[in-house]
């Protein structure tokens, strides 16, 4: 026999020498992966208590309480994607509304995006074109667009149901399910983002309600269609013939009033203002509705120099602007007011420049905060350390508990049927009739 004939006679051995040996070895770096991810999760546990110590201590945290169960799924991790998720969930015992996950390494990046296309089987994630207001413990349709409007849903009418569920019922555990994925900083952000994005899930899944109007009621199931259509948009009823700058809105309320709205709350917001009270000229009163806006960035000084008349002092503030607004000024804020806009309805209301109205508080998320990045460099998670404004609240500062508003406003379901914003009627009457006595320290020039 040749060599060359020795050596086929051998290859298979060698063949599957070399499988066995390919197949050990990857075992091995899946195992040291799976280490890698565990000891991960591990540092996670130990060092955010360490970085949120106070945080946790003033929202009540019991961490290790709060943490048990994902201590055991942790042993149990095998791959990026499960490991990605259980941080995720890690990150939501914080109760905080900015901590996340803010890098990925590539390769985990890559194998959440398959499992993420996988999942979702080329479906969209959208919601039903229905969203929900809380008044006291009913539950009301808040927006309503679209094929939901098509289907006879208004805004205004009562939700008794939602697929079989008492709705108020279907919201807290809505709210629960969310809560365990995402951080909320308090509950009522988190009911609030319940009756907003809690809605949603893929593309073609269908949705009961049963609806009141009057003593009427009816039953109807809607498939989800459309794009991202479940973000709330602020005001149940905005006023007639808003005109836009940016994101922001402006015009006048029904009872002839000056009415903006900003939706968010971006670098350039002093000079917005100043286009915006421009054109809204010598109005006897303003309603800055706050509802919904999502926060971003700006020289708070500047925006707050916009509601007292030019090179006047009040506070730390000072006038200023193409077009201040000196007046009487309602602030209208919900619990989808976030970060900067809570900072910012915040300080007209703590620094006694307005009244604040609303449903409930804002939701309780603004802080500093830092970057952490674990021992694999796998991911780095971002988590809120102390309070902003900590003067707000009595010294308590914002994060974990929102800005409060001076009066609670329920939503009258009947108004809105009515095409009436309670909280716009509310506004209105303060600046017809005057603020609570002592309520807001400032007053108007000339008054």
């Amino acid at each position: 026999m040749t060599q060359y004939g020795a050596a086929a006679r051998h290859r298979p051995v060698v063949l599957a020498m070399l499988l066995t040996m390919s197949l050990t070895l990857r075992t091995a770096c899946a195992r040291g992966e799976a280490d890698d991810l565990r000891a991960d999760v591990q540092f996670l546990l130990e060092e955010l208590p360490k970085k949120a110590r106070g945080l946790l201590r003033d929202k009540g945290i019991d961490w290790k309480k709060a943490t048990k169960s994902l201590k055991g799924e942790a042993k149990k991790l095998k791959d990026p994607v499960e490991y990605v998720r259980l941080v995720e969930r890690i990150l939501a015992r914080l109760q905080d509304g900015h901590a996340g996950i803010v890098k990925l390494a590539p390769d985990v990046e890559a194998a959440l995006k398959a499992a993420n296309e996988d999942e979702a089987k080329g479906r969209r994630w959208t919601g039903p074109r229905v969203h929900l207001l809380l008044a006291g413990d009913d539950v009301l349709v808040g927006e309503a667009f679209g094929g939901a409007a098509e289907q006879g849903v208004k805004v205004g009418m009562q939700v008794i149901e939602i697929d079989d569920l008492p709705a108020r019922t279907w919201v807290e555990q809505k709210a629960d399910e969310l809560a365990d994925k995402n951080g909320y900083s308090t509950r009522h952000a988190a009911l609030h983002a319940a009756c907003h994005w809690g809605l949603a899930t893929w593309e073609g899944t269908p949705i009961g309600f049963e609806l009141r109007e009057g003593r009427d009621r009816k039953k109807i199931t809607i498939t989800r269609r459309g794009g991202p259509n479940f973000a709330p948009s602020g005001p149940a009823c905005p006023p007639e013939g808003l005109k836009q700058v940016g994101r922001q809105s402006y015009g006048m309320s029904p009872g002839g009033f000056g009415y903006i709205h900003l939706r968010d709350i971006p670098d350039k917001l002093p000079q917005q203002l100043d286009e915006m009270l421009g054109a809204l000229g010598d109005v006897p009163g303003l309603v800055l509705d706050m509802r919904a806006n999502g926060g971003g960035g700006c020289d708070h000084e500047a925006v707050f120099g916009r509601f007292l008349a030019r090179g006047t002092k009040w506070r730390q503030y000072t006038g200023q602007g193409a077009s201040p607004f000196s007046g009487p000024l309602v602030v209208i804020v919900d619990a989808g007011v976030r970060s900067a806009g809570e900072t910012v309805s915040g300080m007209f209301k703590e620094d006694g420049r307005a009244y604040m109205i609303g449903p409930e508080p804002t939701a309780g998320m603004s802080s500093q905060k830092e970057v952490v990045e674990v021992p694999s460099g796998k991911l780095s998670v971002r988590v809120s350390v102390s309070s902003n404004k900590g003067r707000f609240n009595g010294g308590k500062g914002i994060e974990g508990l929102g800005v409060p508003p001076d009066e609670v406003v329920t939503y009258d379901p009947k108004e809105l049927l009515a095409g009436i914003d309670s909280q716009i009627r509310r506004a209105e009457e303060l600046l017809r009739d005057g603020f609570p006595k002592g309520a807001v320290p400032y007053e108007p020039p000339g008054r």
